[in-house]
């Protein structure tokens, strides 16, 4: 989506906000003995509180109203009968839309007792995001995205999920541009338009390099095996860089 009309940025920042209300609420209620499936609940409580529809759902019929995956598992794992258990990183990804516009948020987090070294890839997977959202601006390249993220992976020894992109959003969950990549690549000749919508979402991995379908179909782990985090946001582009528009309000 190119947003064009103030009345088309105020319905992307209304459901933005949405999302990002929910994600930070499911974070806040986790807690070690629930299940993801109990998780899911409140996040589809919430969302049909404030009049949202769940994307994945409505848009992929994804037997869940949010995406919550668990250790090994790395994207769109299907909320179920998995316990949280204490030391666990748990990755939640929320997508919904309202009133025609749609949003994508997204972030790992850690179950009490952490270890430092999941502290620092969490840590590491938010900056990798922030320093992909800084290269977001009207007239620039869409490969530099991916190229700023892959040199601050490369020089702290980290890898990328290289099959698992960011995309346009804002009138449907994935659209144009469908896929930008959060990893080097010197083929991607787009530049960005002012107004187009899109999500930044590297996969900073110990390891990783492509996502692996797993056999429900649905959740992806990682090949080779190996500690992953996500860090998402609804962006914005504008004259001045990237205005994000899932944050909580």
């Amino acid at each position: 989506m190119t947003i064009t009309r103030d009345d088309e940025l105020e319905g992307l920042k209304d459901i933005g906000r949405i999302v990002a209300n929910t994600l930070r609420a499911m974070a806040r209620a986790m807690e070690p003995g629930m299940t993801t499936a109990e998780l899911d609940a409140i996040g589809a409580a919430l969302l049909e509180r404030d009049g949202a529809v769940s994307a994945p759902r409505s848009t992929y019929d994804f037997p869940g109203a949010t995406c919550i995956s668990v250790n090994e598992e790395i994207a769109h794992g299907i909320p179920g009968p998995r316990v949280i258990r204490a030391g666990d990183m748990v990755n939640i990804d929320v997508s919904a839309s309202k009133a025609g516009y749609f949003a994508d948020t997204g972030a790992t987090y850690r179950v009490p007792p952490t270890r430092p070294s999941q502290d620092t890839l969490c840590r590491d997977g938010r900056k990798a995001m922030q320093i992909g959202i800084a290269q977001v601006g009207a007239g620039r390249p869409l490969a530099g995205i991916g190229n700023a993220i892959g040199r601050f992976a490369s020089a702290r020894g980290y890898t990328l999920i290289r099959n698992l992109a960011s995309h346009g959003v804002g009138r449907a969950l994935h659209e144009y541009p469908e896929e930008i990549a959060t990893w080097p690549t010197r083929s991607d000749r787009r530049r960005i338009t002012r107004g187009l919508v899109m999500t930044v979402e590297p996969f900073l991995s110990r390891g990783g390099l492509w996502a692996e379908q797993g056999d429900d179909g649905w959740t992806l782990y990682s090949e080779p095996a190996a500690e992953v985090v996500q860090y998402e946001h609804t962006v914005v582009a504008t004259d001045r860089g990237a205005m994000v528009v899932t944050l909580p309000g």
